[in-house]
This record gives structure tokens, sequence and C-alpha cells, in this order.
């Protein structure tokens, strides 16, 4: 046998043993407190159709994707990203539904990079939607979930970062910049690359005062006591109403006692071309990414054929494990598993021993029953 078979390809590994608890534990605290919501669990499949992921939708490029062809032609891929898919689902299943609907989804997700700089190709992500809800309570609701996920699985040192791609967008709209000018600015801006934003002003010849505002913006993070400045800077409407929505959100935030892990970044914009309104994102310390991403996607469900505000997030559970780890944050995990020995031909034995099984595992016990010689190798008696 090749010796490369034992490996996995690139991308993605094993996970067993110990590290599998911790990650079962995480993933079943983080349910338990989005249930509490009201959310209802939906599974989508794991590969879709091409045009699910289309680059009109705004989600993952084409080629980060992993695609391949079914017996008919069709073009299928592997799932980079989870609310594409629950907007279809909602299309195809809740069409004339109009009161809220709450989901929740947990599964792997699958991303064709080459430059992996650290990150896993195949990632496990829990998340929830929340559709047919276009108030600021919603949003409120979505960052309050985010940090009570973050608590009840032992983290306390985060941050949740707001932004509003509105503000963004009304701004390039004052300032008369064409569509390949904005996305360009948005990339460099997303990137936090403050040089590269200042050479593409110049280079395209943005005008003062909207050159000094884009910079200022590209710059711009910190507390509530930043949205009235991020205000007076701008005079279109669209702007000044997304900082108006910010502020709503604030004293909404407060009533859930959040606001002390939140903080507001109007540079902050996403890769997916999807979201419409606010966006954010919950980092912490130990790992460079960040472990929660979510916004409002008031336009994507349309793609599905249906008409509906929406909004959600993400937890990416590899990256909060990583987070778990090197904050040296103690996971509770079950009890070992309890041993018990028969000897090899004696029925009476183990006939005995199996009824003590049996009697243990219904009080909830893990038993494990082993062969006398299989037990003394366990235990380091045999060599």
């Amino acid at each position: 046998m090749s010796k490369k078979l034992l490996h996995t390809p690139e991308g993605v590994r094993d996970i067993y043993g110990r590290e599998y608890a911790r990650k079962l534990y995480v993933e079943n605290k983080v349910h338990e407190i989005i249930s509490s919501y009201g959310y209802e669990d939906i599974q989508t499949p794991t590969f879709e159709f091409f045009d699910v992921f289309s680059k009109e939708i705004g989600t993952t490029p084409s080629k980060e994707l992993y695609k391949f062809f079914d017996k008919e032609g069709n073009t299928l891929v592997l799932r980079p990203d989870f609310t594409p898919s629950i907007a279809r689902c909602v299309g195809k299943y809740f069409m004339e539904e109009k009161a809220p609907i709450r989901l929740n989804y947990i599964g792997n997700t699958f991303t064709n990079t080459s430059s992996l700089q650290g990150k896993l190709k195949e990632v496990t992500q829990m998340g929830v939607e929340l559709i047919n809800d276009s108030g600021v309570e919603a949003d409120a609701e979505m960052i309050s979930l985010v940090i009570e996920s973050l608590k009840g699985i032992g983290l306390t040192s985060f941050q949740v970062s707001i932004g509003e791609v509105e503000y963004f967008k009304g701004l390039c709209e004052e300032a008369g910049l064409d569509e390949e000018t904005e996305l360009d600015l948005r990339a460099c801006i997303s990137g936090k690359n403050y040089f590269a934003t200042e050479e593409l002003l110049s280079e395209r010849g943005v005008a003062e005062p909207y050159r000094s505002i884009l910079l200022k913006v590209a710059d711009m993070f910190g507390n509530m006591f930043s949205l009235p400045e991020a205000k007076a800077m701008v005079k279109n409407p669209r702007s000044q109403a997304a900082i108006e929505r910010l502020e709503r959100l604030y004293e909404v935030l407060k009533l859930y006692g959040a606001e002390s892990y939140i903080s507001f970044d109007l540079g902050m914009l996403s890769k997916y071309k999807y979201y419409t309104g606010i966006i954010f994102k919950a980092y912490t310390y130990g790992v460079g990414n960040a472990v929660v991403t979510g916004g409002r996607y008031n336009s994507l469900l349309s793609y599905f054929g249906k008409e509906a505000p929406a909004v959600g997030f993400v937890l990416v559970i590899d990256d909060i494990l990583e987070a778990l780890s090197r904050q040296k944050i103690e996971i509770p995990l079950p009890d070992k598993k309890k041993q018990l020995t028969y000897k090899q031909g004696d029925m009476a034995d183990f006939t005995k021993k199996l009824a003590e099984a049996r009697a243990l595992r219904s009080q909830g016990i893990a038993v494990e029953l082993l062969l006398e010689e299989a037990g003394d190798c366990l235990s380091g008696k045999v060599k």
C-alpha cells in the first residue's frame, strides 16, 4: 500500500478522539443557545447547481469553487457558503410565508483556494438566518445571539465589529464613482490596505472632498462616538440613513446589555456582494480571522423568486476551537468510558459482565466490553 494513501489532500484533515469530543461540545452548546431563540433546524445538500453560487448572486468566485458534472452534464459545486443554499430553500418551501422564518444549520463548506495561509479548504460552519424581518430589532437579535453563543462556550475576550454597506455605497454614489472604481475600492478598503486605497483614488482622479472622506472611511474604526462624525462627513440621504440605522441598532443592543462587546467599523466591507445593510464580524485572541461573519441581505432571495428581507450569520467552528485552545479555555468533556473485561470462553462471566454493562449504559455511563486479554493490552500489562 502506498504511504500517500494514508495522508489527506492539502487543506483538509482528520479529527478524532478528544479533539472531536471538544468539537461536538461546542456544536451542541451553540445549538442549544440558538434553539433558545426559537430557531429551527434545516439541512441542505452538500452540493448544489453551479448557478446557486453564480457571479450575479455575488458569492464565492468561480475559480475558488470545487466544480464537477453529473451524468446529465449539469455543473455542480460543493457549497462554499451556506446563505445562498438557505435562500434557495426558502424560495422553494416558504414562498408564500409572510411571518418571520428562523432557521439554523450546521455542516461543512468547501473553498478551493491555493493561498491557504494556514486556512483549511473544508471547515465546519454553524449559522442562523432570519427571513421576513427587516427591522433593526432583527439585526440586534443576530448580534446578541453571536455574543451569547461565544460567551456560552467560554470565550470572554472578543469584540463584534459592525459596519454598514449602504454607507459606503451612498458615498461612492455621491462621489460619482463608476462601478469598476467602486469594486476596486471595495477590495482595497475591505483588505484594510490604506496605501492601496490612496493610490487607487489618485489614479482614478477622485476629487476632493471625496478623496479625503474615502481615505478616512478606509481608516475608520472605533466606537459609538465615531458615528456622528461619519454622518457629518456625508450629504447623501443613503449614507445618512445608514448611520441613523446604526444609531438605532446601538440603542437596541444596549437593551440586550451587549454594548461592551461591540464597536463600529465603517471601513468593513465583505467579499460577498449580496450584503445590503449591516455587516458584522466577531474577533477574538489567538485567531487571525473572524470567528463569526454575518449581515443583512435584503435582495438575495429575489434570485430565487421570493422578495423578502433577511439577516444572518455563520460561526466558523474550526476557528473557534483554535481560539479556545490558544486561550487555554477548558471545555468540559464527558467522563472517560468505563471498561469491563470478561474471560474468553467463560459464558457465565460474559453474561455477568454484559448485564453489568447494560445496567451502567441505562444510567448514561459509557461502557466498553472487552476480552480480558484486550483489557490487559489497554492497561499496559501486555506489550
